[in-house]
C-alpha cells in the first residue's frame, strides 16, 4: 500500500486554481520531493494532504486513511514542519520541545536528545521568541519529529539555515529515510532535492509538470555540456570547429565551451595537451526546473 494517494486533487479560490488536478503516489518509505516556484501551489498540496485544508475536488488517501474530515488517528503517525511555525510564548527550547513531547506521551529523555540531534543542545535554556532564524527552524524540525513519526512532512526545512546546518540537516533526513520512514520535502534548492530525493515532481500553476528520479530529469533534458577551460588555447576559432561545439565564450574562470558531443571536444583537448584544470559541466536539476517553470522573475 502507497503511503500516499492523490487523485485528481484541486483546489479552487475563486478564479485562482491553486491546485489542479494533480495526482500522484508517494510509496512506503520513499524521500519524495516537491519542486516549483514561489506560487506553484506546493504548500496548499501539502496541506491538503495533511488534513489542514478541504480541497475542491480529488481524493487524497494517507497511509491507508483519509486525512480529511481531521482524522485524528493519523496525527501520531506523521510529523508536520510547516513553512512558517508558531511557539507558545516565553518558552524555552526544551520546553517548546518537552511540550510537544508531553502531547503524544514521549518521554522528556527522547525530547532532550531531538535538541542534540538538531544541534541546539547549547541553545536549551534560550526562550524560542530568542533564537536566531535558522534556530528556530531546526526547533521547528524536533518538534515535527520528536514522537517519531512514519510519515514526515517538510515545508522549506532549510530555508533558513546557514551551508553547515543545512548539510547536518540532510544527514539527519538522510538517517529517518534510511530507517524506514516516509519523507516528503518541498524545498527550492535543486542540490537539496537531488541529493536526498528518490523522485520528484516539479510543479508549477498548481499541475505536476514531471514526476521522476532527479536523473532521469536531468537525462530527459538532453542539454549540452559545458566544458571550462582554465587555460587559454591558442586557437579559440579551431576548438569552434570541433564536432559537436555549439559555441565559445569568455568567462572570468575561462573559456566557456559548450558541446552536444564532449567525447570529442575531450579527445580533441587531450591531443593539445589542454586538458589540466578544466571543469566539466554536465545538466543539472535546475537546469531541468529552469526549462519546465521558466526564468522570469514571480511575484
Amino acid at each position: 500500500m502507497p503511503a500516499i494517494e492523490v487523485s485528481g486533487l484541486s483546489m479552487h479560490y475563486g478564479d485562482l486554481r491553486a491546485v489542479d488536478d494533480v495526482s500522484f503516489t508517494v510509496a512506503e518509505g520513499e524521500f519524495f520531493g516537491i519542486l516549483g516556484p514561489n506560487g506553484a501551489g506546493k504548500t496548499t498540496t501539502l496541506e491538503i494532504i495533511e488534513g489542514l485544508r478541504r480541497p475542491t475536488s480529488g481524493e487524497v488517501r494517507l497511509l491507508g486513511e483519509s486525512p480529511w474530515p481531521r482524522n485524528a488517528s493519523l496525527l501520531p503517525r506523521i510529523g508536520v514542519q510547516l513553512q512558517a511555525s508558531a511557539f507558545f510564548e516565553r518558552l524555552t527550547a526544551r520546553e517548546q520541545l518537552h511540550t510537544f513531547a508531553s502531547l503524544y506521551g514521549v518521554p522528556g529523555r527522547a525530547a532532550d536528545e531531538w535538541l542534540e540531534r538538531v544541534g541546539l543542545a547549547d541553545k536549551a535554556d534560550t526562550r524560542a521568541e530568542q533564537l536566531s532564524g535558522g534556530q528556530a527552524q531546526r526547533l521547528s524540525i524536533a518538534c515535527a519529529l520528536v514522537h517519531d513519526p512514519e510519515l514526515v512532512f517538510l515545508d522549506e526545512p532549510t530555508a533558513a539555515l546557514d551551508p553547515q546546518a543545512r548539510r547536518n540537516l540532510w544527514d539527519l533526513l538522510s538517517s529517518l529515510n534510511d530507517s524506514g520512514r516516509t519523507v516528503v520535502l518541498t524545498t527550492h534548492y535543486m542540490d537539496e532535492a537531488e541529493t536526498l530525493c528518490d523522485r520528484v515532481g516539479i510543479m508549477d500553476s498548481g499541475r505536476i509538470l514531471r514526476l521522476d528520479t532527479p536523473s532521469a530529469l536531468v537525462r530527459g533534458l538532453d542539454a549540452p555540456t559545458r566544458v571550462v577551460l582554465a587555460h587559454r588555447v591558442d586557437d579559440v576559432a579551431e576548438v569552434a570547429d570541433v564536432p559537436g561545439v555549439e559555441r565559445v565564450d569568455e568567462a572570468p574562470e575561462g573559456l566557456v565551451v559548450t558541446s552536444s558531443q564532449p567525447a570529442a571536444l575531450l579527445a580533441w583537448l587531450a591531443r593539445h595537451e589542454a586538458l589540466e584544470g578544466i571543469q566539466v559541466r554536465g545538466a543539472t536539476l535546475e537546469d531541468v526546473f529552469l526549462d519546465l517553470t521558466g526564468r522570469e522573475y514571480r511575484a
